[in-house]
């Protein structure tokens, strides 16, 4: 028993109706994430513009207290004093955002539009067959004999329940496919589905973005800079100074680090000090 499997206009154009609104949707959270993005790429770039150059300065500075200082606990070693080398220090890294992956094309609608017929039972596809391809209806002794053995072909079709190849020999001679598969129902269901399951799968992944952009930590910043400037504060030049503050800071310490003598009571504790702040970082890494 065929069952009729089509789907009403109705019920087609409601559906499409629901994929142009989802669509739409998607297309509305893609542009409030891309807004929000591009709001806060902005501020990072003023960030990096205020402080870029100071952090490059302290990583530069950080980086030779440790080559100094691990000179220093190998002195220390080899002088026969137990002494750790610091944990190395960790390049400040530009701030990199959330972007949206490319999203997939959507697959062409099946072509005819919606044709409301069900599929013909394997006795209609038989009779049809038998009216294109009878022997009686042959022109000349060469279509008779291709005649004959193409019915051959449809009643031993029949006679397997072979729909398939009944409807492989119905094409090839020429009956319309429409009316020996039915409907297109099927595969605008089909469509229809396969559109809906990637719009939402889309739109979970920007959603998820999203999330992930609002607890982003320059996301925070940003807030949190903006709510102080409308109070008339600086805090960016405040970060400045404590920057610059910090880079005089690694200047001393290099300074004197590079003069110790391993065998200085001062270079045991130059070097604790060092482990200690190392340590300290990490953990608040």
């Amino acid at each position: 028993m065929t069952t009729n499997t089509a789907i009403s206009r109705h019920g087609l154009e409601r559906r499409r109706s629901q994929l142009s609104d989802l669509r739409r949707y998607l297309a509305a959270q893609e542009h409030e994430f891309e807004e929000l993005r591009l709001k806060v790429q902005g501020f990072v770039s003023r960030y990096v513009d205020a402080l870029g150059e100071s952090y490059l300065e302290l990583d530069a500075l950080e980086s030779q207290l440790h080559s100094t200082t691990s000179g220093l606990a190998e002195a220390l070693r080899n002088s026969g004093i137990e002494a750790r080398s610091p944990l190395a220090p960790q390049a400040t890294s530009l701030p990199v955002l959330p972007q949206l992956p490319p999203s997939a094309a959507l697959p062409p609608e099946p072509q005819s539009g919606l044709v409301e017929m069900a599929p013909p039972t394997l006795k209609t596809l038989y009779r049809r067959a038998a009216m294109r391809l009878h022997p009686d209806f042959a022109g000349n002794e060469l279509d008779r004999r291709a005649r004959e053995q193409s019915m051959m072909l449809v009643n031993e079709a029949y006679a397997a329940s072979d729909r398939a190849k009944l409807e492989v020999l119905l094409l090839a001679a020429g009956e319309d496919p429409v009316r020996v598969s039915g409907g297109n129902a099927d595969a605008l269901r089909s469509w229809l589905s396969r559109c809906e399951q990637l719009v939402q799968g889309r739109l979970r992944v920007v959603q998820a973005h999203m999330a992930l952009l609002t607890v982003h930590p320059m996301h925070r910043l940003w807030i949190a800079i903006a709510q102080a400037e409308l109070k008339g504060l600086d805090p960016l030049s405040v970060m400045a100074n404590r920057l610059r503050s910090q880079i005089g800071e690694r200047r001393q310490e290099l300074y004197i680090g590079q003069r110790l003598l391993p065998q200085s009571s001062l270079a045991q504790a130059f070097l604790h000090r060092r482990i200690e702040r190392m340590g300290a970082a990490a953990s608040a890494s």
